[in-house]
């Protein structure tokens, strides 16, 4: 059954720890290459178009963006509060080292240190093999011990006879159980209640807390 979106309105920006969003509502981060479509995904699954602003120029996204959701898993539930963070996007070229070293910095520390972050959306493109920043964020989430949910944008590029395909090379690269990879369309609407799914088995509370529906073996553990 889909989550329903009660309510979902932008937070607050951030660049150091002590600006980050107290309180203890389950956080889940947003990551991927500038460009892979991550802020089309936070508009898709909160049913709020505009709410995290789209660009045309990569690289757009310099801070943490936080923003405060609340939903109801199932229609009797009581809503309740879940985080997102959109982190900057990675691999893009035209930006100085310094800044890329600054926002490395700054993704790095708060992946380690927030202690309410529940999981990790990592956000690959479709159309492409998983690039090196990709596998290198899979690598280091993984050894951070943070759960990782993989979801694959742009499939309404593809061809439909194409799209197993492209979801099972990426997570043969990514070294991932088979259906691990969520197919996502923010153009079509697909995919997010598939998405919003593995979201709400890892942010419930932890005396309700239901199955993760990730397959087993994959990296989600």
């Amino acid at each position: 059954m889909a989550v329903q979106v009660v309510s979902a309105e932008f937070a607050k920006t951030a660049t150091r720890p002590e600006e980050w969003p107290r309180g203890p509502a389950a956080e889940v981060a947003f990551v991927g290459r500038s460009n892979v479509g991550k802020s089309s995904m936070l508009n898709a699954l909160t049913r709020r178009k505009g709410l995290a602003r789209v660009s045309q120029t990569p690289g757009r996204t310099r801070a943490l963006q936080f923003f405060d959701v609340a939903v109801r898993p199932t229609p009797a539930a009581r809503p309740r509060p879940i985080r997102f963070c959109d982190l900057p996007g990675y691999g893009y070229a035209k930006v100085s080292k310094e800044e890329r070293d600054r926002w490395a910095a700054m993704i790095e520390d708060y992946l380690r240190e927030r202690d309410v972050l529940r999981a990790v959306v990592l956000i690959v493109d479709a159309r492409h093999p998983p690039s090196e920043g990709d596998l290198d964020a899979l690598a280091f989430l993984r050894t951070g011990g943070r759960r990782v949910i993989v979801a694959a944008t742009k499939t309404d590029k593809l061809a439909r006879t194409r799209v197993g395909a492209a979801l099972r090379a990426a997570e043969k690269d990514l070294g991932l159980a088979r259906g691990e990879v969520v197919p996502f369309s923010a153009v079509e609407g697909t995919g997010a209640d598939a998405l919003w799914a593995r979201i709400a088995a890892v942010t419930a509370p932890d005396g309700a807390r239901t199955a993760d529906p990730t397959p087993e073996g994959g990296a989600a553990s």
